[in-house]
């Protein structure tokens, strides 16, 4: 089966409509939704209305990230100035539905041998980044899995096992399938759909396939100069809107 990982959509609809419409292309079955759904930019009614039809219909399956969990009052988590305004406005804009949406999604997923969770498997309500190799050894031994999948960090790595069981980082390269196989341990963090930090537009997000056990990054275009527009237009921190732009 091929499994579309699409993680921080972040309140951005052109970006998730263009990552639904490229998964669907590449013989996607099933979305694995990898949390913060919500915050930064303009749209996050619209995205969970999306998401939310996407779990009822079985197509997809959701767990909650930092953001979800901040904005519905789920838990508390500190946020820089720029992410705290733009969950205050988010607040704002949900009806009850989208609340309890919310409150039901599960802080982690297993299907098999995949194991998938916003941050890290260790204490995943800590909202944990896993930015060295450490961190991501902590995180394949907590999920217990040949497969992890995450996001949280808005940029690509591939960590995987070596045989001494030493860590190795490795940065994927767009649209070029790279094998998994499960003699190893892998970790993807699967990178921003709705807000990368490459200082490149475009929205990310990866392809699983199950069978030939194969991962693929890619970064789909999308009407970006619409989205940074709207985000102006909302009043929410211009830097919001520089990201999708590639400019910070």
């Amino acid at each position: 089966m091929r499994y579309g990982l699409i993680a921080d959509i972040h309140s951005n609809i052109e970006a998730f409509e263009a990552v639904l419409a490229h998964a669907q292309g590449q013989g996607v079955a099933r979305l694995l939704l990898l949390g913060d759904l919500i915050g930064y930019g303009a749209d996050p009614q619209a995205v969970l209305e999306r998401c939310m039809q996407l779990v009822e219909t079985q197509q997809a399956v959701a767990i909650l990230g930092n953001h979800d969990a901040l904005a519905c009052g789920r838990a508390p988590c500190e946020m820089n100035e720029d992410a705290q305004m733009a969950i205050d406005w988010t607040r704002g804009q949900l009806k009850p539905r989208h609340t309890q949406f919310l409150l039901r999604l599960p802080l982690s997923y297993r299907e098999e041998h995949m194991f998938c969770v916003h941050a890290s498997a260790v204490e995943p309500e800590s909202w944990t980044y896993v930015s060295t190799g450490h961190d991501a050894e902590a995180c394949l031994s907590a999920a217990q899995a040949d497969w992890v999948f995450s996001g949280h960090v808005h940029d690509p790595t591939l960590y995987y096992s070596g045989r001494d069981e030493h860590m190795f980082a490795f940065r994927p390269t767009e649209n070029i399938p790279v094998p998994v196989p499960n003699h190893r341990s892998w970790l993807a963090i699967v990178g921003s759909c709705g807000q990368p930090r490459d200082r490149q537009v475009g929205a990310r997000y990866a392809v699983f396939d199950s069978i030939q056990q194969k991962l693929t990054f890619f970064r789909v275009p999308y009407d970006h100069h619409a989205a940074a527009e709207k985000i102006r237009a909302a009043g929410l921190p211009s830097r919001l809107a520089l990201y999708l732009e590639g400019k910070a």
